[in-house]
This record gives C-alpha cells, structure tokens and sequence, in this order.
C-alpha cells in the first residue's frame, strides 16, 4: 500500500488533467452530483472532504462552503475556479478546523484513505446534533472492471484503492456513533447513452436485486449522541500475545502496544520457542521495568518432556490464550498475534468499541483494506471466505475473517464461557501451533 506521501505526490501530478477526466466522464459526474444535491439543500453550511479541484462543493451552492484536500495543487486549482469557496489543505485522518457544518460530504474517497476508522472518528470534530454524513463510493463488485477501464485510459488511474462494502462502511460509521439513516445503491449505467441511461438509472436500477449491482453506493449518517462523547478510560486491558518462534516480532508488541484504559498489562504466553523468543520476551521485561507491565508464561515448563513429545502441537494457541486469560487482571481481555499481522496501535480502536458500548465481542478483521500481493496465500483466503459465510450463517451475524486471531471481550464474559466449557469441549482443532 502507498504511504500518504506517495499518494499526495501522485494527486498533485494527476491535479492538472482532473477537469479532462471530468469533463470525459460528465455524465457520471452530473448523476453523482444530482445525487448528492437531493440531500444537501443550497445555503447550508458544507464541508467536503477530498474536495480535488472543487467542482462539487461548487456546485451545492453553500452560504459557506469549504474543500479539504491533502494534494495542494488540487487546492491551488480549487481556490482559482472557486474564489467565493474556501480550501485548505489538510489530513482527512487528522482534521484541525474549529467550525462545525449542517453537511459533510466524503464523495469517492474514502477508498483513499489509509484509517477509515481514524478519518470517521475525525469527524466528530465537525458535526452538530442535527448535521449529516454523506458518503459515496464504488461498490466493490466493480472494481475489476474500473481496473479494466483504467488499464485501458478510459478512466483516470488510481493507485490501491479500498474497496469497501456498504456494510462496512456503516460500521465503520457505527463504531465512531454516526447512525446510518438512508443507505442505497445508484448508477446502473455510468456512461451517458441517450433514452438507454435514463431508462436503467431511474427505473431499473430499483429493481430489488438489480439494485445491488449498481456503480455507487450511497449513505447518509448522522451523529448520535456517542458522537460526542469522550471514551472512558475506567476499565484495565490485558493483551495476551501467543508466541512460539517470534523473537523478531517481542519488540514490535511490547512498543508498539499502546496504554489503553486506566492500566494495560502484557502477557506473552510462550509455547517452548527455540529461537530465542524467550530470551528476547525477558530483556524487554528487564528494559520496561516499571513503566510497562510485561509478564512470561510457559505454556509447558521449559525443557520439559512435554515440550519434546508433540504435546504442544496438541496443547495449540487455544490453551495458551486459556493460560493468558486465566493469568489476566484486566476488565478487558484482548488477544494479539504475535506476528502482528494486526499492528497493535490499532488495539486502542478494539477498546473504544468496548468501553463505549459498541460491542461485547469484538472481533479483527484483515479483509477490509486492499491487502499486499501474497500476504494471504489463496487456499488460506478461499477457506477464510468460506469459513466466513458458514458461520454467518450459524450465528445468524456478519462475521467477515474467522482466522484474524485478534479477538477482544471482557474478562467476566470469558468466566462465563469458561464455567460452560464442559458443553462445548476441550479441545482446539485449529491452533496454530
């Protein structure tokens, strides 16, 4: 994935073709707009984040608009087409304006983004009670023929985009306390054929089913009064980190883990590692003393017979996250893998949903942010995605990647499970060691 520098310098080189490729696609653009008008009357106050050259901001006509946007040759162009209109450049993922606006409008960017979590928990800065939230984005179906269109310059190329389902944009905006309000579909037929267009894009695009194959997905959210509110710092945190064979990774956990809550303890829990995990796990227990609270368990004792008999393959990283659980003082307990596909800074975003209320079981995902080439093997993600949709289907609740290991819930939830283990079992068919 692009870092933010790459895709500024990326936008301010494509900022000077931006009107071209507009003016090439007018008719995508005219529907998109129309969309959004219907929802943002003129002489409100607006801001638009990803403004680009202005164009759409310009359009709604606002008693005080203003465009955001990180490439400042995008805002250079912005401020000469639209002298009325204010544009700053500025970080979607770090917003630093001191006003609040009846709407703001994220049209197409969000697929930009590196932490949409980060940017939605930004706008909280920017809203009223009674402002709305309006988001436009490409539905994922499509993204092999945008990727096609691009590939053959018919339409303006993008780097790795995020190509994130309706769903979950809205729990993205759930977890941030904005309420979806209105979520739909729009743009069966994005090119500008005379009576065929019209036809598709306001008749059959309706249609239940067709529906979801259209271009843009569409929502509008409010702020409820979580919006508002600070997240509690009250309750303590355990991370448990399952190590066997990870000394390359101790180092990231323990200073990359930040202090979530009122106390954050560490618990590595290792399963007779041999390449010096051990020895690297006691060092930064050694070089943390009294600043971070890091413990050790074995999951067999050291040198043992059990370590050498195959017990361990048998024991999994079931019972070691048991043992860490067991061994935890926190309210809530969370599970870090020790190869930190899931980076631990983002830990803070599983303790928000927790102490706000967002959830009692939060579990990881890694299959929402366009992913590196090879770094899931496909017959691992084929038997995620199916894993996925079987137990969707038996919890009768969205569960999007089974395999993340990184699962939070409160301790005294976790006793309850455990004083029922006798009716589920013992046992741990897909420990990863």
């Amino acid at each position: 994935m692009l870092t933010k520098e790459e895709r500024r310098a990326y936008y301010d080189y494509a900022a000077q073709a931006r009107d071209r490729w507009i003016s090439r696609h007018g008719y995508y653009h005219r529907e998109l707009t129309r969309l959004i008008k219907f929802s943002v009357p003129e002489g409100r106050s607006v801001l638009e984040i990803g403004c680009g050259t202005g164009d759409l901001l310009g359009t709604l006509n606002p008693s005080r608009g203003v465009g955001l946007d990180f490439s400042p040759e995008m805002i250079k162009r912005a401020r000469e087409k639209y002298p009325a209109l204010t544009f700053v450049e500025g970080d979607a993922e770090d917003l630093r304006l001191d006003e609040t606006f009846d709407f703001i409008v994220l049209s197409d960017v969000v697929g930009d983004l590196t932490d949409i979590w980060q940017a939605f928990r930004e706008l909280r800065k920017v809203v009223r009670p009674d402002s709305r939230v309006i988001v436009t984005y490409y539905n994922f179906i499509w993204e092999p023929l945008v990727k096609l269109w691009e590939k053959l310059g018919l339409k303006m190329p993008q780097f790795y985009q995020n190509w994130i389902g309706r769903e979950d944009l809205a729990n993205f905006l759930d977890l941030n306390g904005f309420q979806v309000v209105r979520s739909c579909n729009r743009l069966l037929l994005p090119i500008g054929i005379p009576i065929l267009a019209g036809l598709c894009n306001r008749l059959v695009a309706k249609l239940p089913l067709i529906r979801h194959l259209c271009l843009v997905d569409f929502l509008v959210a409010r702020p409820t009064p979580a919006a508002f509110t600070e997240t509690p710092n009250t309750l303590s945190v355990s991370v448990i980190i399952p190590t066997r064979n990870e000394a390359g990774n101790v180092r990231g956990a323990v200073e990359e883990t930040p202090v979530m809550g009122s106390h954050t303890e560490l618990i590595f829990v290792d399963g007779d590692s041999t390449d010096g995990t051990v020895d690297e796990i006691e060092k930064y227990i050694d070089k943390y003393k009294g600043e971070k609270d890091i413990s050790l368990i074995h999951q067999v004792p050291r040198g043992s017979k059990e370590a050498h008999t195959g017990k361990m393959l048998k024991l999994g990283k079931g019972d070691a996250v048991r043992k860490g659980f067991d061994a935890a003082r926190g309210d809530i307990l969370m599970i870090l893998d020790s190869d930190l596909t899931v980076p631990p800074a983002d830990l803070p975003k599983f303790y928000a949903a927790m102490a706000e209320g967002r959830g009692e079981f939060v579990n990881g995902t890694r299959l929402v942010y366009q992913m590196e080439k090879q770094a899931m093997r496909f017959l691992n993600m084929v038997a995620n995605k199916v894993f996925s949709v079987i137990f969707t289907w038996l919890l009768e609740q969205r569960i999007k990647d089974t395999l993340c290991g990184t699962k939070v819930l409160f301790k005294r939830d976790y006793e309850a499970i455990k004083a029922n283990r006798a009716y589920f079992g013992d046992f741990d068919p897909f420990g990863d060691f």
